[in-house]
């Protein structure tokens, strides 16, 4: 297989991840052989997906002179954290934008943000939301006002920057499925941003047309998503098209098929329910498996239930990749049950 051109970046994954069977939970369900791609292992502190593409992202911030990193999230947010930690290795300041409401408990991701000596401002979603955009220039504007040299990264690093981390880890992923001895006929991620769905969609597409990638949502719509990946994907062409000359042609954007399911978000995002929680536990019981309740759930959930409904009933083999996200598991640890029991010696 030959690679497309590419940018350049700087190393921060562990690459590449593991690719395994996970054949007692495949027995359970009597579906397809499900394969878990393990990116949760890219590291930075388990930061999963959000390395990759903080790779390309970090490399461009470096070449244009940036000193000070600024991006977004919510309060719980892997990539805020991600970036945080990212930041302290390159020897960068990092300015986090939160959206609030503001936790009791300085917590999971929060908590790693503030070890990592990041600035943090929180603002509640009724503010966060409708004036977004006036946040980010106010901050901008602050540090160039202070003679630094900011750089934006936005939400979970989707644009056409950021898509490279996942158009890498397709071609990662194909040679690992090859060497098995089969191509998948669906690779599974969850969206959140939608950068992930948007470089594993365009990846599939430039390897081949035969592998569907179907992402589940944890917040947002179908429609959403659909026009957030195409959009990244046509900035991805328009910025790269000089380098891509001979390799990628024609109008990319408009031969992609995009499927996201919307069915499994639930109350909404980083809301949990009580089919997601016994999921994840079956997850990790069967297979060892560390999901989280905001991303990694809620699509893991998503394709067993789309097994048990008879969804993948003509696919062989399905790869669900593992982006990350195990922090979030502890601001919602009152929905897991306590098994330790408290024992004295010797037992009566």
């Amino acid at each position: 297989m030959t690679s497309i051109p590419r940018p350049e970046k700087i190393s921060l994954a562990n690459l590449p991840t593991p690719l395994r069977p996970l054949d007692r939970l495949s027995e359970r369900l009597g579906g397809p052989r499900i394969w878990l791609k393990q990116d949760e292992l890219t590291e930075l502190a388990l930061s999963g997906n959000k390395v990759r593409k903080l790779e390309f992202v970090l490399a461009d911030a470096l070449q244009s002179g940036a000193d000070t990193l600024l991006t977004c999230g919510g309060v719980q947010s892997n990539h805020c954290r991600a970036t945080a930690l990212a930041a302290a290795r390159l020897g960068l300041d990092c300015h986090l934008i939160l959206r609030g409401p503001m936790e009791r408990d300085n917590d999971g991701n929060l908590l790693l943000d503030n070890l990592a000596g990041a600035e943090i401002t929180v603002y509640d979603g009724s503010q966060f939301v409708p004036h977004f955009d006036q946040i980010r220039d106010h901050w901008l504007a602050h540090y160039k006002s202070k003679g630094k040299v900011p750089y934006f990264i936005p939400m979970g690093a989707s644009n056409g920057v950021g898509l490279w981390g996942y158009i890498t880890a397709s071609e990662e992923l194909y040679e690992q499925t090859q060497t098995e001895g089969f191509t998948p006929e669906v690779v599974v991620c969850a969206t959140g941003s939608g950068g992930t769905q948007a470089g594993l969609t365009l990846g599939w597409h430039l390897l081949n047309r035969r592998t569907q990638v179907q992402a589940y949502a944890v917040c947002d719509s179908a429609i959403y998503f659909q026009q957030k990946v195409l959009t990244d994907v046509a900035h991805w062409q328009q910025r790269y098209g000089s380098l891509l000359s001979g390799s990628v042609t024609g109008n990319i954007a408009k031969e992609l098929s995009v499927h996201t399911s919307e069915e499994y978000i639930g109350p909404g995002y980083a809301q949990g329910y009580p089919a997601l929680y016994e999921s994840m536990t079956l997850a990790t019981e069967l297979e060892g498996i560390l999901l989280d309740p905001v991303y990694t759930g809620k699509a893991f959930h998503g394709m067993i239930e789309d097994i048990k409904r008879g969804s993948y009933q003509s696919v062989k083999n399905i790869v669900f990749v593992h982006t990350g996200g195990v922090y979030g598991l502890f601001p919602q640890r009152v929905h897991f049950n306590n098994r330790a029991r408290v024992c004295t010696w010797p037992e009566e």
